[in-house]
């Protein structure tokens, strides 16, 4: 069982490990995108505009709150990865509950505060008057669900650091199938409204956290702390806090930043909010792939560097950008052609002010999909290496400037919410420039050749 859970990247075809170990992370995502355009779809067609602007602004502060705590899974993963690649199982059992206890707290407090700054959150985003009833009744029943959140990417984290993604595959379908069912039922035959759609993602979050945490109690018993690896070890508590609370702030910041944007694309009114409900799900599903494949290269390189397999490290870059790069052309080539038909999936026809603010933004960022792409390679590359400080560096240099920029560029009359769009494309550029720069320059002292 313990071999056919594992994937070791330390050997064999980089490209070949890279893209066998990287498809069910994407396919898992893919599947996640899937029941979140779900949502999107029958909450738009079904209740209408207000509605979608309700769950579109909720969405973002979602995307903000779980960062963190996908962030702090993320970075404990990275330190399972570096010590299962140099074969110290015994230290990752310590290190996997000194994470569990450190990310379960930081969850709860996280989990807390929402509850108590959910009132200052619907007025920060500048909610349309008419959707802040429905974005407090959205918001109030999923925030309740990230105990489940953090279990679910707790124990993926695991599976991933020893090169396992079809676990958390198989568990996330399953998640997916009840949410979309559970959407039908609630919203579309018990006409909940947006209630329905909220219970739906709880009780699909609860059923994914229940069913990965029997799995791995059943069959990944020997990755599971004994009783003599539950106690506080103060070196492997430093490494997790400084991976995983630097992986958060990186994750939080980034996300923190497009809520940022989120407030400012309200404050052009209902019509504008809309449309960047519909659009930020068309772009997590166009560039999702790319995504996921920063995440592998960051387990990648976490094993090898951990196994001092340097070589590969220094030739996976290489391998990695080719395929990120023509993956993100081609769905550029896609979403610049077919703008109006993506946005018609979500929107009534006759919502011809939504459609049209929703195809001037994917016409724009849409081109532009390469500069993300290379960009969480780069986090992946800093993040396996144990660089997670340069991964905020390059956030900061991304969304900073993005915001920067769409605040400075919406205000002029003749430009609007196309500043905002044009923002986009710059500061990922931006931030590719600096990652390129600093791997070049400090790629002999960071690889140890």
């Amino acid at each position: 069982m313990k071999r056919e859970l594992e994937h070791n990247l330390t050997t064999g075809s980089i490209g070949k490990s890279l893209v066998v170990f990287s498809l069910p992370m994407i396919l898992g995502n893919l599947i996640q995108q899937l029941y979140n355009v779900a949502d999107t779809l029958i909450v738009g067609k079904k209740i209408g505009p207000t509605a979608l602007s309700a769950v579109g602004s909720s969405y973002a502060l979602m995307v903000l709150l779980t960062s963190i705590v996908l962030g702090l899974c993320m970075g404990s993963g990275v330190v399972f990865a570096q010590l299962y690649g140099a074969k110290k199982l015994e230290a990752m059992k310590i290190s996997v509950f000194n994470a569990f206890v450190f990310v379960a707290m930081s969850s709860l407090i996280i989990n807390l505060l929402s509850y108590v700054l959910l009132e200052q959150f619907i007025i920060w985003l500048n909610i349309p008057k008419q959707a802040v009833e429905m974005t407090r009744q959205y918001l109030t029943i999923i925030l309740g669900g990230m105990f489940f959140v953090t279990i679910y990417n707790f124990i993926a984290a695991i599976f991933r650091s020893i090169g396992n993604t079809i676990m958390p595959l198989i568990f996330l379908g399953v998640a997916a199938l009840t949410n979309i069912a559970l959407d039908i039922v609630f919203v579309i035959f018990l006409n909940m409204g947006v209630a329905g759609a909220a219970w739906a993602t709880f009780i699909a979050q609860a059923l994914s956290a229940l069913c990965i945490s029997i799995y791995f109690l059943m069959k990944a018993r020997y990755l599971c702390p004994n009783r003599r690896h539950m106690y506080l070890e103060r070196s492997i508590m430093r490494s997790v806090i400084d991976y995983s609370a630097l992986t958060a702030i990186q994750q939080s910041i980034m996300n923190f930043g497009i809520l940022m944007v989120q407030g400012l694309v309200n404050s052009f009114g209902f019509y504008a909010s809309a449309a960047f409900a519909v659009v930020v799900k068309i772009d997590a599903f166009a560039y999702m792939p790319a995504q996921d494949f920063g995440n592998a290269f960051a387990t990648y390189v976490a094993q090898n560097y951990g196994a001092e397999r340097f070589d590969r490290i220094k030739k996976g870059v290489l391998a990695t950008l080719k395929i990120s790069a023509s993956f993100c052309l081609m769905s550029s080539l896609i979403v610049v052609v077919f703008a109006r038909e993506f946005m018609l999936i979500f929107v009534q026809p006759e919502q011809t002010q939504i459609i049209e603010i929703g195809v001037d933004y994917l016409r724009i960022v849409g081109a532009s999909y390469i500069g993300i792409g290379v960009l969480f390679l780069l986090y992946g590359l800093y993040r396996g290496l144990g660089k997670t400080q340069m991964s905020i560096v390059l956030t900061i240099i991304s969304l900073g400037s993005r915001v920067a920029l769409a605040y400075l560029l919406s205000s002029f009359p003749g430009i609007g919410m196309a500043g905002i769009w044009v923002a986009v494309p710059i500061g990922w550029m931006l931030a590719d420039a600096f990652g390129i720069w600093h791997y070049r320059k400090y790629a002999q002292e960071m690889l140890r050749i």
